[in-house]
């Protein structure tokens, strides 16, 4: 299928129930005073979005997913004036509603009535998308939009660690999931001057593609206890910081067991399983006095304050961050939902996916 000259339509890859994903042609979004219309180039693929196509769903149907996006503006609403067609962005996907408490506080992601794209409405899983102007965040010359569509998971990774009160010189870290966030959770940790970053995964090949990134202090957690591998490397003093980007249960307990007195353990990844914890892990978390933090989302300034975002495109440009040995793939959006299949039923090694509606020359 491929877009006619029709400007009142577009090609879209839409969720019409769990597991109903149709390639097909949709009305072209308009944009509203103060939003703006882009050209998707890419969108990323979250972990998220696998159980919310194949088990979950999205908040009504149809709805056309993806979260992870940047493109260029086609068109600016009413009342919109300082971006121009062409205007390479990315994008933050949360919808604030701007009147609650943490709103008034700027504190957007702790909004009590957000919006979301790609979930609670429709996002970038198709050509064009609508979004608020105060969402868009310029893309520095030098950073590609591929790159910049890894913008919202490398600002959660930057986030997870600020939440802690970030690392430094004599720190040692540990990160249990060497899945993209973990990965850019890895270079973020290594940028501000950890000592030693340990990742454990049980899949080899991201494990290898690790090393390829620089980390040296990698373990295959069927392979080794994490617990005796730190308390080897450590003197048994265990990691400063542990980071928990797996979301399973077993990864849960060996990231509480590993941090040492004083300690800080984050939880990034989303639960797939309830979690149960030993009294005696307990008790030991206890006695050291681990301090065990939630993460959600990233910080972000409709002001173009200092961000996380802004954070995370400077890191791209000075190339402080890496991401794209990280792209392991480039997916017309015809085949997006096959690309999903693929991830699900993990027939082919894969870190960050990346859509795209093709037709885009940068």
């Amino acid at each position: 299928m491929t877009a006619g000259p029709d400007s009142r339509t577009m090609n879209a890859c839409v969720l019409h129930a769990i597991g109903d994903m149709r390639y097909e042609q949709v009305p072209r979004p308009q944009p509203g005073p103060g939003q703006v219309l882009l050209r998707i180039a890419y969108c990323g693929v979250c972990g998220s979005d696998i159980p919310r196509v194949f088990v979950k769903g999205t908040y009504h149907f149809p709805t056309i997913i993806g979260h992870e996006f940047a493109g260029v503006v086609e068109a600016a609403g009413p009342g919109v004036t300082d971006v121009v067609p062409g205007d390479r962005v990315a994008v933050f996907p949360l919808l604030w509603c701007g009147h609650c408490p943490p709103c008034e506080q700027g504190k957007y992601v702790q909004c009590l009535n957000y919006d979301y794209l790609g979930s609670r409405r429709d996002g970038a899983f198709a050509e064009f998308v609508v979004a608020p102007r105060q969402n868009l965040v310029r893309v520095p010359a030098g950073v590609s939009l591929a790159e910049a569509a890894m913008t919202e998971p490398a600002a959660v990774a930057l986030h997870a660690l600020r939440r802690a009160g970030g690392c430094g010189p004599g720190d040692n870290v540990a990160i249990f999931g060497a899945g993209p966030i973990g990965l850019m959770v890895a270079q973020w940790a290594r940028a501000m001057g950890a000592s030693r970053i340990f990742i454990f995964d049980i899949v080899p090949q991201k494990l290898a593609l690790a090393g390829d990134l620089g980390f040296m202090l990698t373990f295959n957690n069927r392979e080794t206890d994490p617990a005796q591998v730190i308390a080897r490397e450590t003197g048994r003093d265990g990691v400063n910081l542990a980071i928990e980007a797996a979301g399973v249960p077993a990864t849960f307990g060996q990231a509480l067991a590993v941090t040492g007195r004083g300690g800080k353990m984050v939880i990034l990844g989303n639960p797939a399983a309830d979690v149960t914890l030993p009294a005696g892990l307990i008790s030991q978390a206890m006695r050291r006095e681990v301090a065990i933090l939630g993460t959600w989302n990233s910080e972000y300034s409709a002001a173009g304050n200092s961000d996380d975002w802004q954070t995370v495109l400077a890191a791209m440009a000075s190339g402080q961050l890496n991401l794209t040995p990280l792209i392991t793939h480039r997916v017309p959006l015809s085949e997006a939902f096959d690309a999903l299949i693929m991830m699900r039923d993990q027939r082919d090694f894969y870190a960050k996916v990346l859509i795209s509606p093709g037709g885009f020359a940068e």
